[in-house]
């Protein structure tokens, strides 16, 4: 129990992280302006989104609000099938949750647009937020916990597979 009230504080917190950021950003910069926040690894550079992520389907707000809210929705599915039963798809679906709902308040009450602000330095990778990351993580854990599924249906069957041999002892008997 503790680990799902543990995940549900998590959440609520990369929720309100992700709207303090990109609120003190849009406070403090300039869209287009660009911070060395830790020079040579992470700029914070705002710009306004108005596609998903890499920026395709650029001015789709519709389409993009309708994803996000099939995503969610899919988050809703995997908490109601699988969260209670599986702490780590729990925890992937609070993630997903959390981000989701943070990138659609910017759509609706931004005309659109999402705010990203985060960049590496040190590549070439499209701009993003702590909603980007929060959507990364969980869809992370939902694939450990699918590979984890797999390996431990494996192993029941190797386990269902083995044929036990009759062991003799030391005098030849059975």
């Amino acid at each position: 129990m503790l680990s799902y009230i543990l995940a549900s504080i998590t959440a609520i917190f990369f929720l309100a992280a992700d709207q303090f950021s990109k609120y003190f950003v849009s406070k403090n910069l300039i869209e287009g302006q660009s911070y060395d926040f830790l020079p040579g690894l992470i700029n914070i550079t705002y710009i306004h989104n108005d596609g998903a992520a890499w920026g395709m389907l650029g001015g789709h707000t519709w389409l993009l609000l309708s994803i996000t809210i099939v995503v969610m929705l899919a988050g809703i599915a995997l908490l109601l099938k699988w969260g209670l039963k599986d702490k780590v798809m729990f925890w992937a679906a609070a993630f997903i949750l959390a981000g989701g709902i943070g990138n659609m308040i910017d759509r609706v009450f931004n005309s659109g647009f999402v705010v990203d602000f985060l960049e590496f330095a040190f590549i070439d990778f499209p701009v993003f937020n702590i909603a980007d990351c929060a959507i990364v993580i969980g869809a992370g854990l939902i694939m450990l916990s699918l590979v984890k599924s797999i390996i431990d249906e494996q192993r029941k069957k190797s386990r269902a597979n083995v044929v036990v041999e009759p062991q003799e002892d030391n005098n030849g008997d059975i």
